[in-house]
């Protein structure tokens, strides 16, 4: 069948698992996942797996979009006053979750079933405690419109993911470089580090370039909402769709443009407020559904103490650079005791990032194996992350 047949498939039943989530009093995002376990390929197949190995196109405009919508929190005159407290302690988390990760795989590696890519031991668990770092966007914006938080905390939190995500990136993208060096050499060069600096560079002006071009267009528009809105989409999708033409990171360039955009025009609340109320459910919808249809169910029983031991130290690693960073930044004891804790989902950019290792040259044997584990951990991410971000939420007022 057609694949918009199985989109609308998708959203007629995603309706009526909202409606029930509603009456069950569980969070959209969790129904959601719920929905597309149920009718992927794992259990009852309705949707087949060649629709979702197709889902790329709804998947990068769901992903262009969070990250534009999460950087767009980073707005100066708001968090000014914060500002450095939420880049330090972004990093001590990204830092320790990353270190956690990474020492705990490689000393632990050959009790997790990995003997038979030994050889590849160093690179799998820095390229596991790259993606640790990553937290997920969508998920915590999900809860923060549902539950309609607002206030300095879910403020700061969402410029912690953002700035964390920036860094995850980032972090991300030198692993990878000196992964392909070391497997194509047997050894990395300075060189071979520095590649990636030009590529941070050009992906962050392109996403300024980006935000520039909304606004000068924007203003032609300045009296029609609506068409603002569709030339700031249209912009968001080719400077995505652009930056990974380039070689550059796409999520990058589009939460940078989040960023520049809030900062840069008065009126992006505007386009926010369409997103909220026309885009934002079904966005979601699709996203999260299409996400839960990934899983590989046999290898949660195939690999558990990878899963388990990623899970608990992703979240020791959160917890404790949190309160690291916001010990040492001053930032307030609400911050340092739950901000760890609501950083527990994980779900697109890592999901993401595991994929494009597919299309990595060297990468063949391993790509597997980390996206597996990846989308495994996402479904308890997802499944719990939601609950204890909106525990948070409603415990910090």
């Amino acid at each position: 069948m057609q694949t918009l047949f199985f989109v609308g498939l998708i959203m007629v039943l995603g309706s009526f698992m909202k409606f029930i989530s509603y009456k069950a009093k569980i969070l959209n995002v969790v129904g959601y996942l719920i929905l597309g376990l149920i009718i992927g390929p794992e259990v009852l197949n309705l949707v087949p797996q060649r629709f979702i190995d197709n889902t790329h196109i709804i998947t990068d405009l769901s992903l262009s979009l969070i990250s534009v919508l999460v950087g767009a929190n980073l707005r100066y005159n708001v968090l000014k006053e914060v500002w450095k407290q939420i880049v330090v302690v972004s990093i001590f988390e990204a830092i320790f979750t990353f270190t956690f990760i990474s020492a705990v795989f490689y000393m632990l590696f050959n009790f997790l079933d990995f003997e038979f890519v030994n050889d590849y031991r160093l690179i799998i668990s820095v390229i596991f405690g790259g993606l640790a770092s990553a937290t997920a966007p969508a998920t915590i914006l999900a809860v923060i419109h549902e539950l309609k938080v607002k206030g300095k905390f879910s403020s700061f939190l969402l410029g912690v993911v953002a700035t964390d995500n920036a860094i995850s990136l980032i972090l991300f993208s030198f692993v990878v470089i000196i992964s392909s060096a070391i497997m194509d050499s047997g050894s990395c060069s300075y060189g071979a580090i520095f590649m990636i600096i030009p590529t941070i560079l050009l992906t962050i002006l392109v996403g300024v370039v980006g935000a520039i071009l909304s606004e000068l267009i924007d203003r032609i528009f300045k009296n029609h909402s609506s068409i603002k809105t569709t030339s700031t989409l249209g912009m968001i999708f080719l400077i995505y769709s652009l930056s990974r033409h380039w070689g550059l990171e796409p999520l990058l360039s589009s939460l940078v443009m989040g960023i520049a955009m809030s900062n840069l025009s008065s009126d992006f609340y505007l386009v926010k407020k369409e997103f909220d109320h026309h885009l934002k459910d079904i966005i979601f919808l699709l996203f999260f559904t299409i996400s839960a249809m990934h899983l590989n169910i046999s290898f949660l029983t195939a690999m558990p103490f990878v899963i388990i031991l990623y899970i608990i130290f992703r979240i020791l690693g959160k917890i404790l650079g949190v309160w690291f960073g916001a010990k040492i930044s001053g930032a307030s004891k609400d911050v340092q005791k739950y901000l760890g804790i609501a950083l527990f989902p994980q779900a697109g950019i890592a999901i993401g990032l595991s994929l494009s290792l597919q299309n990595e040259p060297g990468f063949e044997t391993i790509a597997p194996i980390i996206l597996n584990v990846i989308i495994a951990t996402t479904m308890v991410h997802e499944f719990i992350g939601p609950l204890l971000t909106k525990y948070v939420l409603q415990k910090v007022k």
